[in-house]
């Protein structure tokens, strides 16, 4: 059995109240920290893109990879609306049910069963994805989910600027494949998990794939840094 690193991390976060620090390797760039703390923030310490989301999330909702769940609990106690929130760390859902979350599930987003009006893959949420060539299972699953006229947000952002030249010009060898497909690690009290796939996708990237497979994607908001938030609903 692995390791449930994530749990870990926002468990000790939320027991001792005492700052926690994700290690994320890849082995093309240095590696990144990620301050437990960030991930029980609440609404008005969010970025703008996840704001915009939440403002525009209605009906039944399922929040994809909650985490320590803020996005849930700002849903269900500020906005009173159904959610469902989801997770394969079983330690990030039981700090969701500590946190007073009422419908959690540890499970894999492609065993998940229901019918929701609102999906939300938020925190780069299309890194779930894990490769372009997963797209295929992506959509066809949210079709499974999504209610009729029900809508999808997702955030990603456009790798780009890290190919970027002194001359703002951009150099990426195409033999190496999509740029924004990476392997990841992540790390915590001496504990490491396995290699997985996360993907970054660019906007037009995202919008090529929905139009495949039968949905319609409207840019909603762009960050600061490459960063966008996306709606994606059925043709």
């Amino acid at each position: 059995m692995q390791d449930d690193i994530f749990g870990e991390a926002i468990t000790a976060f939320f027991k001792t109240k005492k700052e926690q620090v994700i290690t994320v390797s890849n082995e093309d760039f240095d590696d990144d920290e990620i301050a437990v703390s960030y991930l029980f923030r609440d609404y008005k310490q969010m970025p703008p893109i996840e704001q915009k989301a939440l403002q525009l999330s209605k009906g039944k909702v399922l929040d994809v990879g909650c985490g320590a769940g803020s996005h849930s609990l700002y849903l269900q106690n500020t906005k009173k609306i159904d959610v469902t929130a989801i997770d394969t760390s079983t330690g990030a859902i039981n700090i969701c049910n500590l946190r007073g979350i009422t419908n959690t599930n540890c499970e894999d987003f492609y065993k998940h069963k229901g019918t929701y009006d609102t999906l939300l893959f938020l925190m780069n949420g299309s890194g779930i994805i894990g490769k372009l060539e997963q797209f295929n299972a992506f959509f066809t699953k949210v079709k499974e989910l999504l209610a009729p006229n029900g809508q999808v947000f997702i955030d990603s952002s456009d790798l780009i600027f890290l190919f970027e030249n002194e001359n703002g010009e951009h150099w990426i060898d195409a033999t190496k494949g999509y740029y924004g497909e990476l392997k990841y690690q992540i790390s915590f009290n001496h504990k490491s998990s396995e290699i997985f796939d996360w993907l970054y996708v660019d906007f037009n990237t995202l919008k090529r794939a929905c139009q495949v497979h039968g949905f319609n994607c409207e840019l909603i908001l762009e960050g600061n840094h490459y960063d966008y938030l996306a709606k994606l609903t059925l043709i």
